[in-house]
Protein backbone atom coordinates (compact mmCIF):
# COMPACT_ATOMS: atom_id res chain seq x y z
CA UNK A 1 0.00 0.00 0.00
CA UNK A 2 2.93 2.13 0.96
CA UNK A 3 4.44 1.85 -2.30
CA UNK A 4 1.48 2.46 -4.39
CA UNK A 5 1.32 5.41 -2.38
CA UNK A 6 4.57 7.21 -3.31
CA UNK A 7 4.34 5.58 -6.66
CA UNK A 8 1.17 8.05 -7.25
CA UNK A 9 2.85 10.91 -5.81
CA UNK A 10 5.91 10.61 -7.42
CA UNK A 11 3.58 10.05 -10.50
CA UNK A 12 1.93 13.82 -9.82
CA UNK A 13 5.29 14.98 -8.77
CA UNK A 14 6.42 14.13 -12.58
CA UNK A 15 3.11 15.62 -14.41
CA UNK A 16 2.92 18.47 -12.06
CA UNK A 17 6.64 19.68 -13.53
CA UNK A 18 5.66 18.62 -17.19
CA UNK A 19 2.89 20.80 -16.66
CA UNK A 20 5.15 23.15 -15.73
CA UNK A 21 7.40 23.24 -18.44
CA UNK A 22 4.49 22.83 -20.86
CA UNK A 23 3.05 26.24 -19.70
CA UNK A 24 6.64 27.79 -19.97
CA UNK A 25 6.53 26.66 -23.75
CA UNK A 26 2.68 28.12 -24.08
CA UNK A 27 4.10 31.70 -23.56
CA UNK A 28 7.66 31.52 -25.97
CA UNK A 29 4.48 30.48 -28.31
CA UNK A 30 2.54 32.76 -27.22
CA UNK A 31 5.52 35.72 -27.82
CA UNK A 32 6.89 34.11 -31.01
CA UNK A 33 3.54 33.24 -32.85
CA UNK A 34 0.83 35.29 -31.90
CA UNK A 35 -0.86 37.88 -34.82
CA UNK A 36 0.08 41.34 -34.65
CA UNK A 37 -3.05 43.47 -33.53
CA UNK A 38 -3.57 45.74 -36.16
CA UNK A 39 -2.03 49.71 -35.11
CA UNK A 40 -5.20 51.08 -36.41
CA UNK A 41 -8.52 49.65 -37.39
CA UNK A 42 -10.02 49.70 -41.18
CA UNK A 43 -9.99 47.83 -44.13
CA UNK A 44 -6.93 48.35 -46.11
CA UNK A 45 -6.71 45.49 -48.05
CA UNK A 46 -10.20 43.94 -47.83
CA UNK A 47 -13.32 43.25 -45.88
CA UNK A 48 -14.21 39.68 -44.95
CA UNK A 49 -17.29 37.87 -43.48
CA UNK A 50 -16.96 35.02 -41.01
CA UNK A 51 -20.05 33.03 -40.30
CA UNK A 52 -19.59 31.48 -36.28
CA UNK A 53 -18.26 32.79 -33.81
CA UNK A 54 -16.57 29.82 -32.12
CA UNK A 55 -12.95 28.66 -31.77
CA UNK A 56 -12.20 28.29 -35.44
CA UNK A 57 -14.26 31.68 -36.19
CA UNK A 58 -12.55 33.58 -33.21
CA UNK A 59 -9.33 32.73 -34.38
CA UNK A 60 -9.86 32.93 -38.49
CA UNK A 61 -10.54 36.73 -37.61
CA UNK A 62 -7.61 37.29 -35.69
CA UNK A 63 -5.25 35.95 -38.05
CA UNK A 64 -6.88 38.26 -40.63
CA UNK A 65 -7.09 41.20 -38.46
CA UNK A 66 -3.27 41.28 -38.19
CA UNK A 67 -3.11 41.12 -41.90
CA UNK A 68 -4.45 44.16 -42.39
CA UNK A 69 -8.04 43.09 -43.11
CA UNK A 70 -11.58 44.12 -41.77
CA UNK A 71 -13.82 41.38 -40.13
CA UNK A 72 -17.58 41.25 -39.87
CA UNK A 73 -18.93 38.19 -37.40
CA UNK A 74 -22.05 36.77 -37.95
CA UNK A 75 -23.62 34.39 -35.48
CA UNK A 76 -26.77 33.11 -34.56
CA UNK A 77 -26.61 32.82 -31.06
CA UNK A 78 -26.21 35.54 -28.42
CA UNK A 79 -22.70 34.41 -27.14
CA UNK A 80 -19.51 33.30 -28.58
CA UNK A 81 -18.01 29.66 -27.89
CA UNK A 82 -19.78 28.08 -30.83
CA UNK A 83 -20.68 24.43 -29.55
CA UNK A 84 -18.87 24.45 -26.43
CA UNK A 85 -21.00 27.13 -25.33
CA UNK A 86 -23.97 24.93 -25.16
CA UNK A 87 -22.46 21.64 -23.86
CA UNK A 88 -22.09 20.38 -20.30
CA UNK A 89 -19.75 21.78 -18.07
CA UNK A 90 -17.76 18.21 -16.88
CA UNK A 91 -17.30 18.23 -21.36
CA UNK A 92 -13.78 18.38 -22.15
CA UNK A 93 -11.32 17.75 -24.84
CA UNK A 94 -10.97 14.16 -26.66
CA UNK A 95 -7.59 15.07 -27.32
CA UNK A 96 -4.32 16.32 -25.31
CA UNK A 97 -4.35 19.95 -25.43
CA UNK A 98 -1.17 20.28 -27.51
CA UNK A 99 -3.07 18.78 -30.17
CA UNK A 100 -5.88 21.83 -29.59
CA UNK A 101 -4.07 24.78 -30.17
CA UNK A 102 -6.23 26.96 -31.60
CA UNK A 103 -4.33 29.95 -31.59
CA UNK A 104 -0.85 30.92 -30.59
CA UNK A 105 -2.24 32.86 -27.22
CA UNK A 106 -4.33 30.31 -25.97
CA UNK A 107 -3.00 28.80 -22.54
CA UNK A 108 -3.72 25.56 -21.28
CA UNK A 109 -3.21 24.57 -17.66
CA UNK A 110 -4.24 21.07 -18.25
CA UNK A 111 -3.77 17.70 -20.48
CA UNK A 112 -7.45 17.72 -21.48
CA UNK A 113 -8.98 20.90 -19.91
CA UNK A 114 -12.56 21.34 -19.89
CA UNK A 115 -15.36 22.87 -21.35
CA UNK A 116 -14.93 26.03 -18.48
CA UNK A 117 -11.25 26.83 -19.65
CA UNK A 118 -11.58 26.60 -23.33
CA UNK A 119 -14.68 29.13 -23.40
CA UNK A 120 -12.06 31.00 -21.38
CA UNK A 121 -9.57 31.06 -24.04
CA UNK A 122 -11.85 31.53 -26.80
CA UNK A 123 -12.94 34.52 -25.22
CA UNK A 124 -10.04 35.82 -24.13
CA UNK A 125 -8.91 35.97 -27.71
CA UNK A 126 -12.09 37.43 -29.06
CA UNK A 127 -11.26 40.51 -26.62
CA UNK A 128 -7.46 41.24 -27.22
CA UNK A 129 -8.49 41.09 -31.03
CA UNK A 130 -10.90 43.80 -30.36
CA UNK A 131 -13.76 41.28 -31.85
CA UNK A 132 -16.31 42.22 -29.53
CA UNK A 133 -17.45 45.51 -32.06
CA UNK A 134 -16.72 43.38 -35.10
CA UNK A 135 -19.44 40.53 -34.19
CA UNK A 136 -22.84 40.57 -34.74
CA UNK A 137 -25.16 38.21 -32.46
CA UNK A 138 -28.26 36.92 -32.98
CA UNK A 139 -27.45 37.20 -36.47
CA UNK A 140 -28.15 33.69 -38.43
CA UNK A 141 -26.37 33.44 -41.89
CA UNK A 142 -29.66 32.58 -44.39
CA UNK A 143 -28.07 33.47 -48.06
CA UNK A 144 -24.63 34.63 -49.39
CA UNK A 145 -24.38 35.21 -53.06
CA UNK A 146 -21.92 37.30 -55.68
CA UNK A 147 -22.21 40.65 -55.80
CA UNK A 148 -22.36 42.64 -58.95
CA UNK A 149 -18.83 43.51 -59.21
CA UNK A 150 -17.69 40.07 -58.86
CA UNK A 151 -15.06 38.96 -61.88
CA UNK A 152 -15.15 35.67 -63.76
CA UNK A 153 -12.93 32.69 -61.92
CA UNK A 154 -12.19 30.76 -65.45
CA UNK A 155 -8.80 32.08 -64.09
CA UNK A 156 -6.64 32.22 -61.47
CA UNK A 157 -7.07 36.35 -61.39
CA UNK A 158 -10.68 36.21 -61.17
CA UNK A 159 -12.23 37.07 -57.67
CA UNK A 160 -15.95 37.21 -56.49
CA UNK A 161 -17.20 39.53 -53.64
CA UNK A 162 -20.15 38.67 -51.76
CA UNK A 163 -23.28 39.91 -50.11
CA UNK A 164 -24.87 38.61 -46.89
CA UNK A 165 -28.43 38.11 -46.46
CA UNK A 166 -29.27 40.58 -49.58
CA UNK A 167 -28.00 43.23 -47.86
CA UNK A 168 -26.49 44.97 -50.65
CA UNK A 169 -25.06 48.12 -49.17
CA UNK A 170 -22.35 46.02 -47.29
CA UNK A 171 -19.75 44.09 -49.37
CA UNK A 172 -17.32 41.67 -49.16
CA UNK A 173 -13.98 40.23 -50.33
CA UNK A 174 -14.47 37.18 -49.15
CA UNK A 175 -16.66 34.37 -46.92
CA UNK A 176 -15.17 32.31 -43.98
CA UNK A 177 -17.50 29.49 -43.41
CA UNK A 178 -16.44 28.61 -39.63
CA UNK A 179 -19.63 26.70 -38.51
CA UNK A 180 -18.51 23.44 -37.48
CA UNK A 181 -20.07 19.84 -37.95
CA UNK A 182 -21.84 19.62 -34.14
CA UNK A 183 -25.34 22.09 -35.01
CA UNK A 184 -28.59 21.51 -32.64
CA UNK A 185 -28.46 18.27 -30.49
CA UNK A 186 -30.31 15.44 -32.82
CA UNK A 187 -33.13 13.87 -30.84
CA UNK A 188 -33.70 10.54 -32.31
CA UNK A 189 -37.12 9.01 -31.52
CA UNK A 190 -37.98 5.58 -29.91
CA UNK A 191 -41.01 3.77 -29.89
CA UNK A 192 -42.77 3.82 -26.69
CA UNK A 193 -40.97 6.53 -25.66
CA UNK A 194 -43.78 8.87 -23.96
CA UNK A 195 -44.55 5.97 -21.93
CA UNK A 196 -41.49 6.31 -20.18
CA UNK A 197 -42.51 7.28 -16.41
CA UNK A 198 -38.61 8.70 -15.67
CA UNK A 199 -36.88 11.40 -17.81
CA UNK A 200 -35.43 11.07 -21.76
CA UNK A 201 -32.81 13.95 -21.61
CA UNK A 202 -30.15 15.20 -24.56
CA UNK A 203 -26.58 14.13 -23.48
CA UNK A 204 -25.79 18.16 -23.67
CA UNK A 205 -27.98 18.57 -21.08
CA UNK A 206 -27.18 16.86 -18.27
CA UNK A 207 -25.57 19.39 -15.57
CA UNK A 208 -28.60 19.79 -13.57
CA UNK A 209 -29.54 16.17 -13.39
CA UNK A 210 -29.42 14.31 -10.28
CA UNK A 211 -28.11 10.69 -10.95
CA UNK A 212 -27.60 9.60 -7.40
CA UNK A 213 -29.42 5.72 -6.64
CA UNK A 214 -30.47 6.14 -10.05
CA UNK A 215 -30.83 3.45 -13.09
CA UNK A 216 -29.48 5.20 -16.03
CA UNK A 217 -29.55 3.97 -19.76
CA UNK A 218 -27.37 5.69 -22.15
CA UNK A 219 -28.23 4.92 -25.67
CA UNK A 220 -25.37 5.58 -27.83
CA UNK A 221 -21.48 4.79 -27.61
CA UNK A 222 -19.93 7.61 -28.97
CA UNK A 223 -17.99 10.19 -27.07
CA UNK A 224 -20.89 11.94 -25.89
CA UNK A 225 -21.98 8.38 -24.13
CA UNK A 226 -18.95 7.61 -22.72
CA UNK A 227 -18.94 10.94 -20.89
CA UNK A 228 -22.87 11.04 -20.30
CA UNK A 229 -21.46 7.13 -18.53
CA UNK A 230 -19.26 8.33 -16.39
CA UNK A 231 -20.84 11.33 -15.26
CA UNK A 232 -23.54 9.20 -14.28
CA UNK A 233 -21.20 7.11 -12.38
CA UNK A 234 -19.18 10.12 -10.76
CA UNK A 235 -22.84 11.29 -9.71
CA UNK A 236 -23.80 8.01 -7.61
CA UNK A 237 -25.61 6.24 -10.33
CA UNK A 238 -26.38 2.78 -10.48
CA UNK A 239 -24.51 1.07 -12.71
CA UNK A 240 -24.80 3.23 -16.08
CA UNK A 241 -25.62 1.14 -19.08
CA UNK A 242 -24.45 2.34 -22.27
CA UNK A 243 -26.28 0.60 -25.20
CA UNK A 244 -24.04 0.95 -28.51
CA UNK A 245 -25.26 0.68 -32.35
CA UNK A 246 -21.18 -0.12 -32.89
CA UNK A 247 -18.13 -0.36 -31.18
CA UNK A 248 -16.03 2.84 -31.41
CA UNK A 249 -12.04 2.94 -30.73
CA UNK A 250 -11.68 3.78 -27.08
CA UNK A 251 -8.13 5.04 -27.36
CA UNK A 252 -5.37 5.66 -24.29
CA UNK A 253 -5.05 9.68 -22.72
CA UNK A 254 -1.37 9.61 -23.55
CA UNK A 255 0.00 12.56 -25.69
CA UNK A 256 2.97 10.28 -27.33
CA UNK A 257 0.09 7.39 -28.11
CA UNK A 258 -2.17 10.23 -29.49
CA UNK A 259 0.45 11.96 -31.55
CA UNK A 260 1.80 8.91 -32.89
CA UNK A 261 -1.66 7.95 -33.81
CA UNK A 262 -2.15 11.16 -35.63
CA UNK A 263 1.22 11.20 -37.35
CA UNK A 264 0.21 8.18 -39.59
CA UNK A 265 -0.37 9.27 -43.00
CA UNK A 266 -2.85 7.68 -45.38
CA UNK A 267 -4.03 5.31 -41.77
CA UNK A 268 -4.65 1.76 -43.30
CA UNK A 269 -3.43 2.45 -46.42
CA UNK A 270 0.29 2.41 -44.93
CA UNK A 271 2.51 -1.28 -44.11
CA UNK A 272 2.46 -1.90 -40.53
CA UNK A 273 -0.55 0.20 -39.92
CA UNK A 274 -2.05 -2.77 -38.11
CA UNK A 275 0.24 -2.93 -35.43
CA UNK A 276 -1.29 0.11 -33.29
CA UNK A 277 -4.41 -1.50 -33.34
CA UNK A 278 -2.77 -4.15 -31.55
CA UNK A 279 -1.66 -2.70 -29.16
CA UNK A 280 -4.35 -0.27 -27.88
CA UNK A 281 -6.09 -4.04 -28.27
CA UNK A 282 -3.80 -5.84 -26.07
CA UNK A 283 -2.96 -3.22 -23.03
CA UNK A 284 -5.66 -0.81 -23.45
CA UNK A 285 -8.88 -3.07 -24.01
CA UNK A 286 -7.19 -6.00 -22.13
CA UNK A 287 -9.81 -8.77 -20.94
CA UNK A 288 -12.61 -6.55 -22.43
CA UNK A 289 -11.96 -6.82 -26.33
CA UNK A 290 -14.39 -9.24 -27.28
CA UNK A 291 -17.00 -6.85 -25.19
CA UNK A 292 -15.82 -3.47 -26.40
CA UNK A 293 -13.03 -3.54 -28.69
CA UNK A 294 -14.47 -2.58 -32.85
CA UNK A 295 -13.35 -4.80 -35.21
CA UNK A 296 -13.41 -2.11 -38.04
CA UNK A 297 -9.88 -0.98 -38.35
CA UNK A 298 -8.49 2.47 -36.14
CA UNK A 299 -8.44 5.01 -39.12
CA UNK A 300 -11.34 4.56 -40.19
CA UNK A 301 -13.46 6.64 -37.61
CA UNK A 302 -12.82 9.71 -35.17
CA UNK A 303 -11.76 7.44 -32.13
CA UNK A 304 -12.69 8.64 -28.44
CA UNK A 305 -9.85 9.37 -26.09
CA UNK A 306 -10.38 7.99 -22.69
CA UNK A 307 -9.24 6.06 -19.69
CA UNK A 308 -12.04 5.86 -16.92
CA UNK A 309 -14.49 3.77 -19.29
CA UNK A 310 -12.71 1.06 -19.37
CA UNK A 311 -11.83 0.95 -15.67
CA UNK A 312 -15.66 1.68 -14.87
CA UNK A 313 -16.38 -1.43 -16.85
CA UNK A 314 -13.62 -3.27 -15.28
CA UNK A 315 -14.97 -2.34 -11.91
CA UNK A 316 -18.49 -3.00 -12.28
CA UNK A 317 -19.61 0.27 -11.85
CA UNK A 318 -20.58 0.75 -15.27
CA UNK A 319 -21.71 -1.50 -18.23
CA UNK A 320 -21.08 -1.60 -21.86
CA UNK A 321 -23.46 -3.45 -24.23
CA UNK A 322 -23.64 -3.68 -28.05
CA UNK A 323 -27.11 -3.74 -29.25
CA UNK A 324 -30.23 -2.46 -31.09
CA UNK A 325 -32.95 -0.08 -28.99
CA UNK A 326 -36.05 -1.56 -29.80
CA UNK A 327 -38.60 0.41 -27.90
CA UNK A 328 -38.66 2.20 -24.84
CA UNK A 329 -41.10 0.52 -21.85
CA UNK A 330 -42.63 2.39 -19.00
CA UNK A 331 -39.88 1.57 -16.88
CA UNK A 332 -36.91 0.64 -19.15
CA UNK A 333 -35.60 -0.27 -22.62
CA UNK A 334 -36.59 -3.55 -24.54
CA UNK A 335 -33.37 -4.03 -26.94
CA UNK A 336 -31.23 -6.60 -29.08
CA UNK A 337 -28.46 -7.87 -28.01
CA UNK A 338 -25.42 -8.60 -30.85
CA UNK A 339 -22.05 -10.31 -30.54
CA UNK A 340 -19.43 -8.56 -31.83
CA UNK A 341 -18.43 -8.75 -35.33
CA UNK A 342 -22.51 -8.69 -36.40
CA UNK A 343 -23.91 -6.29 -38.34
CA UNK A 344 -26.03 -3.87 -37.05
CA UNK A 345 -29.94 -4.67 -37.02
CA UNK A 346 -28.84 -8.27 -37.15
CA UNK A 347 -30.94 -10.97 -34.96
CA UNK A 348 -29.72 -11.32 -31.65
CA UNK A 349 -30.87 -11.95 -28.29
CA UNK A 350 -33.78 -9.82 -26.96
CA UNK A 351 -33.03 -8.21 -23.51
CA UNK A 352 -34.55 -5.54 -21.20
CA UNK A 353 -32.97 -3.60 -18.80
CA UNK A 354 -34.42 -1.26 -16.14
CA UNK A 355 -34.05 2.68 -16.41
CA UNK A 356 -35.20 5.78 -14.60
CA UNK A 357 -33.30 8.17 -16.95
CA UNK A 358 -32.42 7.17 -20.46
CA UNK A 359 -30.07 9.52 -21.68
CA UNK A 360 -30.04 9.89 -25.67
CA UNK A 361 -26.34 10.45 -26.71
CA UNK A 362 -27.54 10.57 -30.11
CA UNK A 363 -25.12 13.60 -31.26
CA UNK A 364 -25.67 16.63 -32.77
CA UNK A 365 -27.05 17.71 -36.27
CA UNK A 366 -24.46 18.49 -39.15
CA UNK A 367 -25.17 22.00 -40.13
CA UNK A 368 -26.01 22.56 -43.73
CA UNK A 369 -24.21 24.85 -46.46
CA UNK A 370 -27.04 25.36 -47.99
CA UNK A 371 -27.06 29.16 -47.33
CA UNK A 372 -24.19 28.87 -50.06
CA UNK A 373 -24.63 29.37 -53.63
CA UNK A 374 -25.51 25.91 -55.13
CA UNK A 375 -22.16 26.20 -58.13
CA UNK A 376 -19.92 26.22 -55.64
CA UNK A 377 -20.20 22.19 -55.11
CA UNK A 378 -20.57 20.72 -58.10
CA UNK A 379 -21.12 17.10 -58.64
CA UNK A 380 -18.63 14.83 -56.90
CA UNK A 381 -17.24 17.99 -55.72
CA UNK A 382 -19.42 18.49 -52.72
CA UNK A 383 -17.84 18.51 -49.33
CA UNK A 384 -15.37 16.85 -47.62
CA UNK A 385 -14.00 16.81 -51.65
CA UNK A 386 -12.96 20.58 -51.95
CA UNK A 387 -9.49 22.01 -52.48
CA UNK A 388 -6.93 21.48 -49.40
CA UNK A 389 -10.67 20.22 -47.72
CA UNK A 390 -11.68 23.98 -46.85
CA UNK A 391 -11.89 25.70 -50.72
CA UNK A 392 -14.77 24.80 -53.01
CA UNK A 393 -13.07 23.83 -56.35
CA UNK A 394 -14.78 26.75 -58.16
CA UNK A 395 -13.87 29.50 -55.94
CA UNK A 396 -10.93 30.29 -53.51
CA UNK A 397 -12.60 33.09 -51.64
CA UNK A 398 -15.01 31.17 -49.54
CA UNK A 399 -12.82 29.52 -46.88
CA UNK A 400 -14.75 26.79 -44.88
CA UNK A 401 -12.70 25.91 -42.05
CA UNK A 402 -13.26 23.01 -39.74
CA UNK A 403 -16.53 22.59 -41.33
CA UNK A 404 -16.37 20.03 -43.79
CA UNK A 405 -14.77 16.22 -42.37
CA UNK A 406 -16.49 14.09 -41.36
CA UNK A 407 -13.44 11.97 -39.42
CA UNK A 408 -10.27 12.85 -38.43
CA UNK A 409 -7.61 11.97 -35.71
CA UNK A 410 -6.23 15.49 -34.20
CA UNK A 411 -7.11 17.54 -36.74
CA UNK A 412 -9.95 20.01 -35.17
CA UNK A 413 -8.75 22.69 -33.00
CA UNK A 414 -5.11 22.84 -34.00
CA UNK A 415 -2.71 25.27 -35.83
CA UNK A 416 -4.06 24.57 -39.01
CA UNK A 417 -6.71 27.08 -38.88
CA UNK A 418 -4.35 30.38 -38.87
CA UNK A 419 -2.93 28.49 -41.80
CA UNK A 420 -5.40 28.47 -43.52
CA UNK A 421 -6.88 31.76 -42.75
CA UNK A 422 -3.32 33.29 -44.24
CA UNK A 423 -3.63 30.74 -47.26
CA UNK A 424 -7.02 33.20 -47.74
CA UNK A 425 -4.72 36.34 -47.01
CA UNK A 426 -2.32 35.34 -49.34
CA UNK A 427 -5.16 34.64 -52.61
CA UNK A 428 -6.43 37.69 -51.63
CA UNK A 429 -3.21 39.87 -51.83
CA UNK A 430 -1.67 38.01 -54.35
CA UNK A 431 -3.40 37.21 -57.54
CA UNK A 432 -0.50 35.05 -59.23
CA UNK A 433 -0.96 32.73 -56.24
CA UNK A 434 -4.44 31.90 -56.61
CA UNK A 435 -5.27 28.30 -57.72
CA UNK A 436 -7.64 28.22 -61.33
CA UNK A 437 -10.82 25.63 -60.50
CA UNK A 438 -9.38 23.16 -62.83
CA UNK A 439 -6.17 22.90 -60.01
CA UNK A 440 -8.48 22.84 -57.58
CA UNK A 441 -10.46 19.93 -58.90
CA UNK A 442 -7.20 18.53 -59.73
CA UNK A 443 -5.67 18.42 -56.20
CA UNK A 444 -9.19 17.02 -55.15
CA UNK A 445 -8.80 13.93 -57.78
CA UNK A 446 -5.36 13.79 -57.06
CA UNK A 447 -5.85 12.80 -53.26
CA UNK A 448 -8.73 10.54 -53.89
CA UNK A 449 -6.72 8.48 -56.38
CA UNK A 450 -4.16 7.87 -53.79
CA UNK A 451 -6.61 7.08 -51.09
CA UNK A 452 -9.06 5.02 -53.80
CA UNK A 453 -8.77 2.10 -51.38
CA UNK A 454 -8.79 4.07 -48.09
CA UNK A 455 -11.86 2.23 -45.69
CA UNK A 456 -11.98 5.50 -43.99
CA UNK A 457 -12.71 7.27 -47.37
CA UNK A 458 -10.66 9.47 -49.69
CA UNK A 459 -11.19 12.85 -47.87
CA UNK A 460 -13.97 12.01 -45.06
CA UNK A 461 -11.22 10.52 -43.00
CA UNK A 462 -7.84 12.28 -42.36
CA UNK A 463 -4.45 11.82 -40.00
CA UNK A 464 -2.93 14.95 -38.70
CA UNK A 465 0.20 14.13 -40.81
CA UNK A 466 -1.88 14.18 -44.17
CA UNK A 467 -2.85 17.57 -43.40
CA UNK A 468 0.63 18.67 -42.59
CA UNK A 469 1.49 16.54 -46.22
CA UNK A 470 -1.54 18.81 -47.74
CA UNK A 471 0.32 22.05 -46.59
CA UNK A 472 3.43 20.98 -48.17
CA UNK A 473 1.84 19.85 -51.58
CA UNK A 474 -0.02 23.45 -51.75
CA UNK A 475 3.19 25.61 -51.25
CA UNK A 476 5.66 23.30 -53.25
CA UNK A 477 3.03 22.97 -56.45
CA UNK A 478 3.72 26.71 -56.99
CA UNK A 479 6.96 28.19 -57.14
CA UNK A 480 5.79 31.58 -56.31
CA UNK A 481 4.31 30.41 -52.69
CA UNK A 482 7.75 29.17 -51.60
CA UNK A 483 8.28 32.71 -50.45
CA UNK A 484 5.78 32.89 -48.53
CA UNK A 485 6.23 29.79 -46.35
CA UNK A 486 7.15 31.72 -43.27
CA UNK A 487 3.84 33.37 -43.86
CA UNK A 488 1.87 30.73 -44.18
CA UNK A 489 3.48 28.12 -41.42
CA UNK A 490 4.36 30.95 -39.22
CA UNK A 491 2.27 34.22 -39.59
CA UNK A 492 6.05 36.24 -39.88
CA UNK A 493 5.74 38.52 -42.54
CA UNK A 494 3.24 41.49 -43.32
CA UNK A 495 1.44 43.10 -45.96
CA UNK A 496 1.88 46.58 -46.87
CA UNK A 497 0.73 48.99 -49.24
CA UNK A 498 2.36 50.44 -52.48
CA UNK A 499 2.50 54.38 -51.66
CA UNK A 500 2.52 54.35 -55.94
CA UNK A 501 -0.34 51.43 -56.90
CA UNK A 502 -1.99 50.74 -53.51
CA UNK A 503 -1.99 47.15 -54.18
CA UNK A 504 -0.51 44.81 -51.46
CA UNK A 505 2.96 43.67 -51.33
CA UNK A 506 4.11 41.35 -48.97
CA UNK A 507 7.65 42.52 -46.60
CA UNK A 508 9.56 39.60 -44.80
CA UNK A 509 12.67 40.71 -43.19
CA UNK A 510 14.47 40.30 -39.30
CA UNK A 511 12.39 43.31 -38.69
CA UNK A 512 9.30 41.90 -39.26
CA UNK A 513 9.77 38.57 -37.30
CA UNK A 514 11.18 40.22 -34.18
CA UNK A 515 8.10 42.22 -33.94
CA UNK A 516 6.54 38.98 -32.87
CA UNK A 517 8.48 39.20 -29.72
CA UNK A 518 7.92 42.57 -29.15
CA UNK A 519 4.23 42.67 -29.56
CA UNK A 520 4.13 39.27 -27.07
CA UNK A 521 4.60 41.25 -24.50
CA UNK A 522 1.65 43.65 -25.86
CA UNK A 523 -1.01 40.71 -25.82
CA UNK A 524 0.11 39.39 -22.60
CA UNK A 525 -0.51 42.76 -21.16
CA UNK A 526 -4.13 43.15 -23.29
CA UNK A 527 -4.58 39.84 -22.32
CA UNK A 528 -4.89 40.82 -18.47
CA UNK A 529 -6.91 43.67 -18.83
CA UNK A 530 -9.46 41.71 -21.34
CA UNK A 531 -9.74 38.78 -18.52
CA UNK A 532 -10.60 41.35 -16.02
CA UNK A 533 -13.18 43.38 -17.74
Amino acid sequence: MAICCLFMWALSLVNAVLIYVYECIEVVINYLYSPLPPKQPGNKFGHVAIIGAGLSGISSASQLISQGFEVTIFEEHDETGGIWARVNESSGLQINSIMYRFHPLVYWTKWYPHRDQILWNIRRIWQVYSLKQRTRFGTPVTKVERHSSSTKLEGSSGQSRWVINGNQSEVFDAVVVTIGTCGKPKFVKTPGESDFAGKVLHSSQLDQVDFKGKKVIVIGGGASGVEAAELAAKKGAIKPTILARSDKWLIPRNIFVDCLLAMQPFGREMPLSFIPEWFIRKFHYRELVDKMAPTEGFYIGTPIVNNEMLQLVRSGRADYHRGDVKRITKDGVIWNARKRGQKKGAKGEEKFSEADIIVLATGFQRPTFDFLPDDLFPEDYTRPNMYLQVFPVTDWSVLCTNSTFHNAVGTVGHVHIGMYARILALFLNDPNSRPAPKDMRLWVDLIRHVKENAPGGELEFFTYMELCLWFALFLCSRLRRIRYVAFILCGYGRWLENPNSGSPHFQLTITTALQHLRHGFTLNERSGRAIKN
